[in-house]
């Protein structure tokens, strides 16, 4: 703790009383910790944020009472059972994509003649291989993404269950993802019985993976340019060497890789991809800003509880501030598409993708909406991203939130040539922020009360 943040707490310092304090708190704050270290448990395992302790409010956990209440017919074997699943949570099966390396929990059963299907909306992912389980990631507001599985082809008269899923976090509970439990996509070299080939890289992508650089081990429909891509192709080592050429294949279906009639549809739709890969990006930096505010809110009442202080949540030490400082660059970033990789020419995909996905959207009354999409250079006529009407962003805590609201009213704001987010033309940021005063009440409510902007868009 800085001298600056010892002022902020007292008033003024006071060297004895820190002294026998600070050294009182390190030796309580160790004793407690010591269990939970030898237990080489994350952080996201202990409090505030009790991960795995923690009761889910998520979809899933309504579509389990739902369940237990005898609403569902699941009968029918595994397709059926998808189907259902899939109809109750809202997931539409056009969002279908098709990975057939072997780098997920169903691996046995994966090959490229067998992939493993994913469905999503905007807060549920939905993954099945034929023949296997049903696995679900819903993403709670409070903890992020929380992994489940169901088993479609439990023996009658039982019906199938939800159970939560931890064996998930041995991949996704931070691996992969930096310091929470994430959702991710990776593109690897499969060989040809889906193995990724590792020793020659892995590759987890978001935003800022260049298009060359994705989909290994993915299937990809809809595309029809001439850059190349990764997906479509099966690999093997020559003398230790990897032997990689890319797919000249642009096919607009799946039949000739494999007899896809088992599967929902008939492609792994490219649109679908670019959307799924910007979807858990921001919503793994949503879920490393909530769980990194509510940690320092802790520390920083536990601090003033000590010192007969008035607890408060607003960031009142340095040490606080500069963690919300960075998790709200980190958010804005995100959702203002920062440094994203351009979207080369010939991305078409699916209509029946397309139209799904717009399905739903927050639209002005002049008809713009956040999922425009625009395929052209950028995924997205409007780069801010539709995840900030998500429940995730709305249970982040009030002053972080607060705080990205004010930074991203500012970004929207500024006309700067060389500010942080001078990427956006001027005409495109008013469209953002004249599509969120319309459709976002409390962007609206905040900008409208606060005047002018606050806080810093480029640095």
């Amino acid at each position: 703790m800085s001298t600056g943040e010892r002022r902020t707490l007292t008033g003024r310092a006071h060297p004895r009383r820190w002294a026998a304090t600070t050294d009182l708190l390190v030796a309580v704050l160790v004793a407690s910790a010591a269990p939970l270290l030898a237990q080489n448990q994350p952080d996201y395992e202990q409090p505030p944020v009790s991960y795995s302790a923690s009761t889910p409010r998520d979809a899933v956990t309504a579509l389990q009472q739902r369940m237990a209440a005898g609403e569902f017919d699941f009968s029918g074997g595994g397709q059926a059972v998808l189907k259902t699943v899939l109809q109750a949570l809202g997931v539409r099966p056009e969002s279908q994509v098709l990975v057939f390396s072997r780098t997920s929990l169903q691996r046995g059963r994966i090959r490229p003649e067998r992939p493993r299907a994913l469905y999503f909306s905007d807060s549920v992912y939905v993954g099945w291989v034929p023949g296997g389980l049903v696995e679900l990631t819903a993403i709670d507001p409070q903890l992020g993404p929380v992994f489940y599985a169901l088993d479609p082809h439990a023996a009658p008269p039982s019906p199938p269950k939800i159970a939560r899923d931890s064996d998930c976090l041995r991949c996704h509970g931070g691996t992969f993802v930096r310091e929470v439990p994430g959702v991710f996509a990776r593109s690897v070299f499969p060989d040809g019985n889906g193995d990724p080939l590792l020793r020659h890289g892995t590759l987890v992508v978001d935003d800022e993976t260049p298009f060359e650089q994705r989909w290994g081990g993915w299937y990809v429909t809809g595309y029809h340019g001439t850059l190349g891509h990764r997906g479509n192709v099966l690999c093997h080592e020559r003398n230790d060497q990897l032997v990689f050429t890319p797919s000249e294949q642009r096919p607009d279906e799946l039949k000739s890789f494999f007899d896809p009639s088992e599967y929902l549809a008939p492609t792994s739709d490219v649109v679908a991809l670019l959307v799924l890969e910007h979807q858990m990006t921001v919503q793994n930096a949503l879920t490393r800003a909530g769980f990194a505010a509510r940690k320092m809110i802790a520390y920083q009442h536990g601090l003033q509880s000590s010192f007969k202080e008035p607890v408060t949540d607003t960031p009142a030490y340095d040490s606080v501030r500069s963690v919300f400082a960075s998790v709200t660059q980190e958010v804005v970033d995100r959702l203002l598409f920062r440094q994203a990789a351009p979207v080369p020419e010939g991305v078409i995909g699916n209509e029946s993708f397309r139209s799904a996905f717009a399905q739903g959207a927050r639209r002005t009354r002049s008809g713009h909406a956040l999922k425009d999409l625009r395929l052209r250079d950028q995924l997205f006529a409007q780069r801010c991203s539709y995840l900030i009407y998500s429940d995730a962003f709305a249970a982040l805590p009030g002053p972080l939130k607060a705080q990205i609201l004010d930074r991203l009213q500012a970004a929207l704001r500024s006309r700067e040539p060389k500010d942080r987010y001078a990427y956006l033309p001027a005409e495109e940021k008013q469209r953002i922020y004249d599509i969120l005063l319309e459709t976002h009440a409390e962007a609206r409510a905040r900008w409208q009360a606060g005047g002018e902007p606050r806080g810093r868009s480029g640095e």
